[in-house]
């Protein structure tokens, strides 16, 4: 045990939940047989794994940007090889309370884009969406399969200091991280084999065929193989490995908007072979930049007269048009009415409690507390445009706060919640430390609603930052969904 205790030696307790670790220094019971796996591999061999991993995401491209770094833009994406666990009864809280969620929200969207009920009942106030700049009018009344408008989401889970789950976002646009769910699932089956066969996780590595499953039935085509491409910005773009990846996993076209064309009210595919109908657009590519004669027109990245296409019915998107103005971080206030106005039930995921600056007397007490809170742009994402008052200056918050009173309804306010804390090998110190992290489960919605058991567990690299976002230097975790009689499946003999 001495090799074992040096991973553990030292390991802090905060303020935050840990979800490895109870108060009192103990293992909780889930991770006991897996700590026990870690404490047997040693510092030095866990250590060695963990850089072989490193070594073969680098060589397989498996990348991310982090912008305005001065070393340069493309990593290798860091992966922590500590598999975050999540016991059956808590995924099974999660799975209903995703559901429940994305239901509300595709009701949501077909209704603004339809007869515009929950505006007119005064559920949400109508300029908070027709004068949201993701709003798309020109789409209203236009059908969509299924009455489904975002078939792929990635919903942001935290837990807060009662280790209670939190929706911190909803991603409805086109949310990306599930290919670095798959690769490092991949990652620990090569690496840690037998810890893997020791212990009962449920699979992940299905997605990419429910997810061709579930665009193939959006086709307006009733034919037996419907064409499906996934469109993508381009090599340049930070998700690029990705739109990448699960083309080649779904075993369809990657293709960029200048192999596609509209002809004839529908859209094609340049081949070698001549021209071919394309049904399904899996989407990589923001509304702005999809289609130059509808929205911006200098873009290059889109296809020309693809908005006609779709309004057609011609051709499906996934995600479709418009689907921004249901996730931006204002509207996120109003999904638990939703979830009580278009369901009748009571919402299972609670949201973090938050503050519209808009509102009346809001902006005077965020002024007031802004030191203790965290103050984001509605649009914001990947961590960008927001104040972190604990970890800012007087100064700083001095500027951003007159940024918020210039146009206050562009900005909410949270309290600071101590995201969970994960046990993050250290390689300086070779020691198991707690880093933060957050949950991205991803559901597909389609005729049926699917989602695999897990998501990207995303950690903050820096100690006490709670900026998880790739993007700004985090990295990700497996994240092992157990069965439902994992306690008595998984065996220590033999585990070191």
């Amino acid at each position: 045990m001495s090799a074992a205790a040096r991973l553990m030696d030292g390991y802090p307790s905060g303020r935050a939940f840990d979800e490895a670790i109870a108060g009192d220094g103990s293992v909780r019971a889930p991770y006991r047989d897996v700590i026990a796996w870690l404490e047997g591999y040693g510092a030095r061999e866990f250590a060695r794994r963990r850089q072989l991993i490193e070594l073969v995401f680098r060589n397989q491209g498996i990348t991310f940007t982090v912008y305005g770094d001065d070393l340069g833009t493309e990593r290798s994406f860091p992966f922590d090889p500590v598999p975050r666990l999540i016991t059956a009864p808590e995924w099974a809280a999660i799975d209903a309370g995703l559901r429940q969620r994305v239901r509300a929200l595709n009701l949501f969207l077909a209704d603004v884009y339809g007869e515009r009920q929950v505006l007119a009942d005064g559920v949400v106030p109508p300029d908070l969406v027709l004068r949201n700049p993701a709003y798309r009018p020109a789409l209203r009344g236009v059908a969509v399969p299924h009455g489904v408008y975002t078939h792929v989401v990635g919903t942001d889970l935290i837990r807060d200091e009662q280790g209670r789950f939190l929706v911190l976002e909803d991603n409805l646009r086109v949310p990306s991280g599930v290919s670095y769910m798959l690769a490092n699932r991949a990652a620990m089956t090569r690496s840690f084999p037998r810890m893997m066969e020791a212990t009962p996780v449920r699979p992940v590595r299905h997605y990419p065929v429910a997810l061709l499953e579930c665009l193939r039935g959006l086709s307006p085509r009733d034919v037996p193989d419907p064409t499906v491409v996934v469109l993508t910005p381009g090599p340049y773009n930070a998700a690029y490995f990705e739109h990448a990846f699960l083309a080649q996993q779904m075993g369809v076209e990657l293709v960029e908007g200048r192999d596609l064309l509209v002809d004839d009210g529908r859209l094609w595919m340049r081949t070698t072979q001549g021209r071919r109908q394309v049904d399904v657009v899996y989407r990589r590519v923001d509304d702005d930049f999809l289609d130059p004669a509808a929205f911006r027109a200098d873009s290059v990245l889109g296809v020309r007269g693809l908005v006609d296409a779709v309004a057609g019915g011609r051709v499906a998107l996934a995600n479709a048009i418009g689907t921004g103005v249901a996730d931006d971080k204002a509207m996120y206030t109003y999904v638990p009415e939703l979830i009580r106005y278009y369901l009748g039930e009571a919402p299972l995921l609670p949201n973090v409690p938050t503050w519209r600056c808009g509102d009346p007397g809001v902006l005077e007490q965020v002024e007031r507390d802004a030191a203790s809170l965290v103050i984001k742009e509605v649009g914001g994402a990947g961590g960008y445009g927001m104040l972190v008052g604990p970890e800012s200056d007087a100064a700083t918050r001095l500027t951003y706060l007159a940024q918020v009173r210039a146009d206050p309804g562009r900005y909410i306010a949270q309290p600071v919640v101590q995201l969970s804390t994960h046990p993050t090998f250290d390689p300086e110190s070779q020691r198991l430390v707690p880093r933060h992290v957050d949950l991205r489960p991803y559901v597909l919605v389609g005729e049926d609603i699917t989602i695999v058991p897990g998501g990207l567990t995303r950690v903050a690299l820096k100690a006490g930052s709670l900026v998880v976002n790739s993007s700004q230097g985090g990295g990700s975790a497996d994240t092992w969904v157990l069965e439902a009689d994992a306690a008595d499946a998984v065996g220590g003999d033999g585990a070191c």
